[in-house]
């Protein structure tokens, strides 16, 4: 089992770019979890499991939850303030059901975090194939809402300066200098 973070790279100058770039790399943590669920049976807590759940509870505790957050603060607001009349009934659906998602999802990480937390420690914890399924399942279904239909409007109503601000944003919730 091996972890990467592989595809494509973005900067905070298009912090729409940057989300689909983060599409990516929440897509191989996801398969990183299912190999992990796998793994667990027949070779336990290895270091392996163990490097493995470590880099998922950095992530999704991390970068997962500053990647809501990017959406939640600074797009969704930009984009709802930039909505023409005639489509804000649409990206208000939109905005609600990812809104919707986020808190599904975060559920769903609270339910398989401490079995990570205890996997990371060496300790033997099963992962839940139905639970893990669950988890990404979500995560796909969100991913392809925001590919689909939330990116195409950002990338159309979105300005210039709107994105500027949302990528300084995105930094500073990084503590990253733009």
């Amino acid at each position: 089992m091996k972890i990467g973070e592989p595809g494509r790279q973005a900067a905070f100058d298009d912090p729409l770019e940057m989300l689909g770039a983060c599409h990516e790399r929440i897509a191989d943590h996801c398969a990183t979890l299912a190999r992990l669920a796998a793994h667990l049976p027949a070779h336990g807590a290895d270091g392996q499991a163990q490097q493995a759940a470590r880099n998922l509870l950095r992530y999704f505790d991390t970068a997962g939850r500053h990647h809501h957050e990017d959406e939640e603060r600074d797009v969704f607001p930009h984009l709802l303030e930039a909505a023409p009349a005639a489509e804000l009934a649409e990206i208000t659906r939109i905005v609600t059901r990812l809104r919707d998602d986020h808190a599904a999802m975060m559920a769903e990480w609270l339910r398989l975090r401490p079995a990570l937390v205890r996997i990371a420690a060496g300790d033997s914890a099963a992962l839940i194939p139905a639970g893990v399924e669950r988890f990404c399942a979500l995560y796909r279904e969100h991913m392809e809402i925001e590919e689909s239909e939330l990116l195409p409007f950002a990338r159309r109503l979105i300005g210039p300066e709107a994105a500027a601000r949302i990528g300084h944003a995105m930094a500073a919730r990084r503590g990253v200098r733009p």
